[in-house]
């Protein structure tokens, strides 16, 4: 196993993430498999995993509950385990001391070893930061009394708004968890939030490595690419060799299901591979491939004659992201917008087409977008 060095400690490169463990049934409510859970966190620890992640709201609330019941059976000083205070609910804001007693009797521990703030985004952060709620004064407590070892938080936030928080609170935050694959780097702008964060000298933590397993999976000819270049590579380790090439990276969290995904990263994370300068560029290529996107360049000559002073250039990157994946954090991230900035406030004037250097349908793409945001989404 590989480890990286964060502040006293050594942390397995490779973290085991709690939100999609095996269940008993195939249905988004279905129990947790705890015989199958057991011998996969068993397998983890042999290898050298000393990371676990969970949350509240993993598995209707049942992940915390099983992994700390799971993780028992070990020395305590053993392995570390993360979870999070789930700020994404804004009806949670004023209880933070009742949520976090709960979650440390769920878990059955005295202490957190990482503790997060879950998912700073556009809609939650001046809840956030708003001393009435008093969540970071009271989490600094507890980190004070010994019951939080390291905190940090979590961001699925456009750049300005992690820019933002940085700003406000980040000489307390040890962490930050983002997003992070080859697929985002350009698709959610991970490269500036990286380079954002090695600015701060704030360690990265990285969740969904492989997109929800969209990566584990690629086209015939996508795969010859990479395979002419690895041959003895899995597909899915290209996602984790990415990952060991971003400066600033320290754990990485996958999520997974059944002992055969845990059998293959853990043979990923023997060795260090990061991709040499050739194989990143074809990468790149294999990226491009994938993402069907407007090529928006944020040059902003729309926004100066958009009659209803939509961002644009904001709206079209969230856009791009609901065309590949039409998943939760755009809809959050949309809804956090104020009615009249969101999608459906394009009137169609095309005003916006009329100065766009990249000549974009813009309004067809308006009207597409507000009738995603109507669809259910999954993560």
């Amino acid at each position: 196993m590989i480890y990286k060095e964060f502040q006293d400690l050594k942390l397995s490169s490779l973290g085991f993430g709690a939100m999609r463990l095996p269940t008993l049934g195939d249905q988004p409510d279905a129990a947790i498999d705890e015989e199958r859970t057991a011998g996969m966190i068993a397998r983890a620890i042999e290898n050298g995993v000393n990371y676990f992640d969970t949350a509240y709201g993993y598995h209707n609330g049942q992940s915390e509950v099983v992994m700390g019941k799971l993780l028992r059976k070990y020395p305590r000083d053993s392995y570390c385990l993360a979870s999070k205070f789930p700020g994404y609910d804004l009806s949670n804001m004023n209880k933070v001391e009742e949520i976090f007693e709960e979650q440390l009797k769920k878990c059955g521990v005295e202490y957190f070893d990482f503790y997060l703030l879950h998912n700073v985004y556009e809609k939650n952060i001046d809840a956030y930061l708003n001393p009435e709620y008093g969540i970071l004064e009271y989490l600094l407590q507890q980190k004070k009394a010994g019951r939080i070892r390291h905190l940090g938080f979590s961001a699925h936030a456009r750049y300005e708004t992690l820019e933002r928080f940085l700003k406000a609170c980040g000489e307390h935050m040890e962490f930050c968890q983002i997003q992070l694959s080859y697929l985002d780097w350009k698709l959610q702008d991970a490269k500036a939030k990286v380079e954002l964060l090695n600015a701060y000298h704030m360690p990265v933590w990285v969740m969904e490595p492989l997109r929800g397993g969209r990566l584990a999976q690629l086209s015939e000819e996508n795969t010859e690419k990479l395979k002419t270049l690895r041959p003895e590579e899995e597909i899915p380790a290209w996602a984790f060799r990415f990952l060991q090439s971003v400066p600033g990276v320290t754990v990485v969290l996958s999520g997974m299901s059944n002992m055969e995904q845990m059998e293959k990263n853990i043979h990923t994370y023997e060795e260090d591979k990061p991709l040499s300068e050739g194989e990143q560029k074809v990468l790149a290529e294999v990226t491009d491939s994938m993402l069907d996107t407007l090529p928006c360049t944020a040059c902003r000559y729309c926004v100066t004659h958009c009659p209803k002073g939509l961002d644009i250039p904001t709206l079209l990157s969230m856009y791009n992201e609901m065309r590949f994946a039409n998943n939760i954090i755009v809809q959050m991230a949309a809804d956090a917008l104020e009615e009249e900035k969101r999608p459906a406030a394009c009137i169609g004037c095309k005003s916006c087409e009329a100065v766009c250097p990249q000549m974009l349908q813009i309004s067809h793409a308006m009207k597409d977008f507000a009738e995603k945001l109507k669809q259910p989404a999954g993560l």
